[in-house]
């Protein structure tokens, strides 16, 4: 396995982790979509800014780093033995080394503690899907869209119409 480390974000490095997540956000959608993409929540991001900071701000950020470089990051968030992981992405240019997986790997080894968690994505993201499905053992638990809004989200059915009018996956793996 793929041997990186999870080192807590820094307060210098939290704008270029912004860019580096919208970046590889970006590259998933225009993979999907090209230049006709209109998943946009800001002009130009998948992801914008204001929700990449809500969720460091609400969770633990790290840096994955692999050989001294910073390839990637993550943001969770643990609530006794439930755990939300909000943000995984990996730098375009390092796809396909196993770094997300280890990074997860990395995730679970530090909260033991928890014996489910949960994530969602888009479903256009079959990059992702494959991931948390055929990697990290994670099950589709629920497939928002416009007939089956998240409950637990009220701005939710607005975003979803505007964003991912198609819909999103929520993921949970449950740890025995």
């Amino acid at each position: 396995m793929t041997e990186i480390h999870l080192l807590p974000l820094l307060p210098e490095d939290r704008n270029q982790f912004i860019l580096d997540n919208q970046e590889a956000f970006n590259y998933g959608a225009l993979e999907e979509f090209g230049r006709r993409d209109d998943h946009f929540e800001e002009d130009g991001e998948i992801i914008s800014r204001r929700t990449i900071e809500q969720s460091i701000d609400s969770g633990e950020p790290y840096r994955i780093v692999l050989n001294g470089k910073k390839v990637g990051g993550v943001v969770i968030k643990v609530e006794g033995e439930r755990g939300s992981l909000e943000i995984l992405f990996v730098s375009p240019s390092s796809h396909s080394k196993g770094i997300g997986y280890a990074a997860w790997c990395a995730v679970e080894q530090l909260h033991p503690e928890v014996k489910v968690w949960e994530t969602a994505t888009p479903y256009f993201e079959k990059r992702n899907i494959h991931f948390y499905v055929n990697r990290c053992g994670f099950h589709i638990i629920e497939f928002y869209n416009s007939h089956h809004p998240d409950k637990n989200d009220p701005d939710f059915e607005n975003e979803l119409n505007e964003q991912f009018p198609d819909g999103m996956f929520r993921f949970e793996k449950r740890i025995s």
